[in-house]
């Protein structure tokens, strides 16, 4: 498989397809399994560096993965592992990041710009979330936060990854937003959402717009850091602009000693275009014209 312009899908692809070929049919999938059919040993490890996830480590012909135990969370310990996996398996990488040592040490969870990074990160999302099994489940989970939770315990995955797949997978249109304080930290669009005529995209730093409850809730540091959660109305328009006010649900929840927040926008009904038309046809209609 060729990479693509899109590291992270090339990575997720490239592990769906490897679950295909190994014959796994069901969730959850289980990265410390697949390790040891590879005869690579998994350990916890102290981090050496803050913000480490994992390790790659090759002695001679013998690799090992070691994941870091500053967090002390399955999902995250899991995805660790599907990230090195990914540095494992993937064409290229371990001559690529192994170091002089043979040691290679990540930051996963989507945050390095790095190519070899954001594969890695794809290839942990396809690995434990194959799109092919995903996505069934996902049309089962319910809406909204509720159904990112329900496919997050089925897969064994954090909010904040399941989250992001939730958004790549789902026909619906829907939106998830990572934020800091008053600062979108990420913004992850539906196929479908992509789709709506006139929408601006959001990016990293932009600002969070003032009048939605995750505005309001990014106020209150404590709701963030306790990881409360509220269930809001909003508008399609507030967060992306456009021409048309929409009426949508706006789950938020905080993502405790992450620091950050987590938005799903969803329940978004957009019109089609026949019905745009036959309200343009209304507002003409009894728009007033006066004789000069």
């Amino acid at each position: 498989m060729k990479s693509t312009a899109n590291p992270y899908a090339y990575g997720a692809l490239a592990a769906e397809k490897y679950i295909k070929d190994w014959g796994i049919a069901a969730l959850p999938i289980d990265p410390f399994a697949i390790a040891a059919e590879f005869k690579i040993t998994v350990a916890a490890k102290p981090a050496s560096n803050a913000g480490v996830s994992g390790m790659l480590i090759r002695v001679g012909n013998e690799f090992a993965i070691a994941y870091a135990m500053h967090i002390d969370n399955e999902p995250f310990q899991r995805y660790s592992v599907g990230h090195e996996l990914g540095h494992y398996f993937l064409p290229g990488h371990p001559e690529a990041v192994l170091d002089a040592r043979g040691v290679h040490e990540s930051r996963a969870q989507f945050t390095s710009k790095d190519r070899y990074e954001m594969e890695a990160d794809g290839f942990a999302a396809g690995l434990l979330m194959p799109r092919h099994l995903f996505f069934p489940a996902l049309e089962r989970a319910g809406q909204g936060l509720a159904a990112v939770e329900n496919l997050g315990t089925l897969c064994k995955t954090s909010l904040h990854a399941t989250a992001i797949r939730y958004a790549q997978c789902t026909r619906e249109p829907a939106a998830i937003i990572v934020s800091v304080g008053d600062k979108i930290d990420q913004c992850f669009m539906s196929e479908a959402l992509k789709a709506v005529d006139g929408i601006d995209w959001l990016h990293k730093r932009e600002a969070v717009p003032r009048n939605t409850p995750t505005f309001a809730f990014n106020q209150d540091a404590e709701s963030v850091r306790r990881a409360v959660r509220i269930e809001a109305g909003s508008n399609l328009q507030d967060w992306f602009g456009g021409r048309r006010r929409i009426a949508i649900d706006e789950d938020v929840i905080g993502l405790g000693s992450y620091g950050k927040t987590l938005t799903v926008l969803y329940n978004i009904a957009v019109p089609e275009p026949e019905e745009e038309e036959d309200e343009a046809a209304l507002i003409e209609s009894w728009t007033p014209r006066f004789k000069r």
